[in-house]
């Protein structure tokens, strides 16, 4: 593309929207259709060189350059870092979508000491809209309905490691998503927040292993990235009267998680043990 579509939002008036987990699948088809409807992007992804193909869909799609942010979700001081390089971009990001996330099939001990789904899936996001919150409007959590396996202990994060499943590690971490998204709608009225499921997608997930990457490819049913992206993207861009705060959501429908998703005392007991956990206390 040589420009920007006729009818695109001039660039002073874009939004801006974070995306991490960006590189692949739910994460690009996301932004590839957000670019594409005329917003500001802002890419975050673990892997150099998939994150600069990335950017290159984003800006064929959107006719304007993605600015791309590295950042690994298993070390917490790139977190930081992201946050500060972040807030010395941008006074304000109109949506962050923490959707970075990854289903780990074998025990794994971050360098920050704690079990490596629960750190990518929940602290390092829980980190990083804490660093930020004060400039974003929007926040859209990437949950899952795999929350029904999870066993959450907010006084023990790495529970999961002792007889291990990676299902049950998962579930945890998704189960965190929801409890911190209600709490960060309790916490920070001034921030929307929401979180969904976004089915079961074919995309990279499991890739580190060939026999589930196999069966990502063959299984029937699945949903292509940018079915799993429809209600990121409704969420991301529907009227908030029309929402509500701190809800789960699944194909553009507020959802009732269980209650062990649901429940306030322990989505507070969370926050504050994610708090002491990332060093925000």
């Amino acid at each position: 593309m040589t420009g920007v579509d006729e009818g695109v939002t001039e660039p002073a008036l874009r939004r801006l929207v974070v995306v991490t987990g960006a590189s692949s699948g739910i994460g690009l088809a996301a932004a590839t259709a957000l670019a594409r409807r005329g917003d500001r992007l802002a890419l975050v992804g673990r892997d150099p060189a998939r994150l600069r193909a990335a950017g290159e869909q984003v800006h064929e799609a959107g006719g304007v350059k993605p600015e791309l942010f590295r950042a690994d979700f298993a070390v917490l001081d790139d977190v930081r870092r992201l946050a500060e390089k972040l807030r010395a971009g941008y006074d304000h990001i109109d949506v962050l979508a923490n959707n970075a996330g990854a289903i780990v099939l074998t025990p794994v001990t971050t360098i920050d000491g704690f079990e490596l789904s629960i750190q990518a899936n929940h602290l390092a996001p829980f980190l990083l809209s804490n660093l930020l919150h004060d400039r974003v409007g929007r926040i859209v959590n990437t949950a899952s309905g795999a929350h029904r396996s999870g066993a959450l202990d907010p006084d023990d994060f790495n529970a999961p490691l002792r007889r291990y499943r990676s299902l049950r590690a998962y579930g945890t971490s998704k189960q965190a998503n929801i409890l911190f998204t209600a709490e960060a709608a309790r916490r920070w009225p001034e921030v929307e927040s929401y979180c969904f499921h976004p089915g079961v997608v074919r995309t990279r997930f499991a890739a580190d292993s060939r026999l589930v990457a196999w069966g990502m490819r063959i299984a029937p049913l699945l949903r292509t990235p940018e079915q799993g992206a429809d209600t990121l993207l409704w969420l991301a861009e529907t009227d908030a009267r029309q929402l509500v705060d701190g809800a789960y959501y699944a194909n553009r429908r507020r959802r009732r998680p269980l209650p062990k998703a649901a429940d306030p005392q322990l989505a507070a007991r969370l926050w504050e043990a994610s708090s002491k956990a990332v060093g925000l206390i």
